[in-house]
């Protein structure tokens, strides 16, 4: 009875206890597995810039096919484009047409002074990844003051290509139908029926090829491609002309690159009973060297034309004297340009159906500088002395003054000086000019270089104003040539062409646009009797869908 008496208070003080503890340490194994949540708030959002639109046209540029080297330099951030010099003819200037501000599809209508419509429109089809479908087509036509000093052309073509894994194969179908009137004849004494001095050419014309879009396996570029052309005048006169051209490169190393191509032009010329086949055959193998400080190209061509061998050079080669600034370029290079019917006629549209057809050899060497000052300003300058041979040239008919007959210069060399340059603000603002100084002589067949100029001075002006406007115009300015006229050398003069006009979008569908072409009212002749027109205006709309 005493021991339990003892132990029983003692015993439930020690159960007290321990209860305590254990419900003390349950509660300290809670707090220490409790999650606790931070919530942050941040004032930072994250935004993506607009990406600049670029407006796809019906006629797209021609894309590079050349490999990229792996030597890379970082160009002045502006934009740069080629600059060629447009062909004078003795006609109104062209309607310029290169800068349209609008989407893929459009048609462009006006009407001008010297009743001149002028119609031009675009449609585009295909995604660009797999397929691309472009149609373009335009037509301009002109009445004089002069009787008969009237022309018409009309244009017409559609390109498009596809794209199947690394391949890329593109084609183009045209046709073009200019009319010429030779109106460069004394009204006084003649007076020819309208269809007997008629020019009428027609062309259709017709290539296919096909490019790699990516480097193969091996490490090749290609981009065989082949052109045809069915050309006449009216029905007297057919000449048909195949042009093949295969060309392919492949990088040895990250700096040498090994180049190759085979290239003909044959071509079939019939008139009155009369045949001429006009061949061309080349081979043309290089070897390229490229890195940070020079580029070389060294390469030779064997030549076939008509039958008769030709080796021509092909070296040329640019030193870096300050990356990106400052470039001296030189070259010994060689080349035929093809002639036929249809490149001779529009030089010339006046000239009389040829009896002979030779392709010109022309050999030069060269040497220049090329710079790029700031941001913006580039130019390049260039001297070169070139010897051609077979150099058709162009001389009045002392029968009846008004057409040209083409003659053949076995032999001319020419000291030339070359300068262009450009100022380029992103797509605000473009300037370009072009100046060339060339001095013929050594002639062997004739005493002068008829219809040859000596001095021609090119330039054009692109400037968006602001968003919704577009200032726009061009020079052209040359001094005389020499032309026979009645047996007699004289001098032709000089001229000055200046353009200007305007393209002012009223909303996202429609467009205002006005062209002032010759605004000096130049009278001056590119072709000896043939004057050009004077001051035209034109003017009309442009409707994007």
């Amino acid at each position: 009875m005493l021991k339990n008496s003892f132990f029983q208070p003692f015993m439930k003080k020690v159960s007290i206890v321990l209860c305590f503890y254990f419900v003390q340490a349950s509660l300290f194994a809670q707090d220490t597995t409790r999650r606790q949540t931070i919530e942050i708030t941040s004032a930072y959002k994250p935004v993506l810039r607009d990406a600049a639109k670029i407006d796809l046209y019906a006629t797209p540029f021609k894309a590079d096919t050349s490999r990229p080297r792996l030597a890379y330099s970082i160009p002045p951030q502006n934009l740069f484009f080629s600059y060629q010099p447009v062909v004078l003819r003795p006609l109104p200037l062209f309607i310029d047409t290169a800068v349209v501000l609008g989407t893929r599809n459009y048609v462009k209508a006006g009407f001008g002074s010297y009743t001149t419509p002028y119609v031009e429109g675009a449609l585009g089809f295909g995604d660009g990844k797999t397929a691309l479908l472009n149609i373009y087509g335009n037509y301009i036509s002109s009445r004089g003051k002069i009787k008969n000093q009237d022309f018409s052309e009309m244009d017409l073509k559609a390109m498009g290509s596809f794209f199947s894994g690394n391949n890329e194969f593109y084609g183009s179908l045209g046709f073009a139908q200019h009319e010429y009137y030779q109106y460069g004849y004394d009204h006084n004494i003649f007076d020819y029926p309208k269809e007997s001095i008629r020019r009428s050419y027609h062309d259709m014309n017709l290539t296919f090829g096909v490019k790699n879009s990516q480097v193969n396996k091996l490490g090749i570029n290609y981009d065989p491609h082949i052109e045809v052309h069915a050309f006449g005048r009216e029905k007297d006169v057919d000449e048909s002309t195949l042009i093949v051209d295969l060309p392919a490169e492949k990088m040895v190393g990250g700096h040498v690159a090994i180049k190759v191509s085979l290239y003909a032009n044959i071509n079939g010329y019939k008139v009155s009973g009369l045949k001429i086949d006009n061949s061309l055959y080349q081979v043309s193998p290089s070897l390229a060297y490229t890195s940070d400080v020079f580029k070389i190209n060294a390469g030779i061509t064997p030549s076939w034309n008509n039958g008769e061998a030709a080796l021509l050079p092909n070296i040329y080669g640019e030193v870096q004297l300050q990356q990106n600034v400052i470039a001296v370029q030189g070259g010994w290079i060689g080349r035929y340009i093809a002639n036929s019917f249809r490149t001779l006629s529009n030089q010339n549209p006046y000239m009389v159906d040829p009896v002979f057809l030779n392709n010109t050899k022309e050999v030069q060497y060269f040497g220049g500088i090329k710079a790029t000052v700031g941001k913006h300003f580039n130019f390049n300058a260039k001297a070169a002395f070139i010897q051609y041979t077979d150099m058709p040239l162009f001389i009045n008919d002392n029968f009846d003054q008004k057409r040209f007959l083409m003659l053949n210069e076995s032999r001319v060399n020419n000291f030339q000086i070359h300068g262009d340059m450009n100022y380029i603000d992103q797509d605000k603002f473009t300037l370009t000019g072009a100046v060339d100084l060339n001095t013929y002589s050594g002639l062997k067949d004739n005493s002068s270089a008829w219809g040859l100029y000596p001095l021609k001075v090119t330039g054009s002006l692109r400037w968006n104003a602001f968003k919704q406007l577009l200032v726009k115009g061009d020079l052209i300015a040359f001094s005389g040539a020499k032309a026979y006229d009645g047996g007699f050398t004289k001098n032709l003069k000089g001229g000055t062409d200046l353009s200007v006009g305007g393209e002012f979008k009223i909303n996202k569908m429609f467009s205002a646009w006005v062209d002032f072409n010759n605004v000096l009212n130049s009278k001056y002749e590119y072709w000896n009797r043939y004057p050009v027109y004077g001051l035209q205006v034109i003017g009309g709309v442009i409707v994007r869908f």
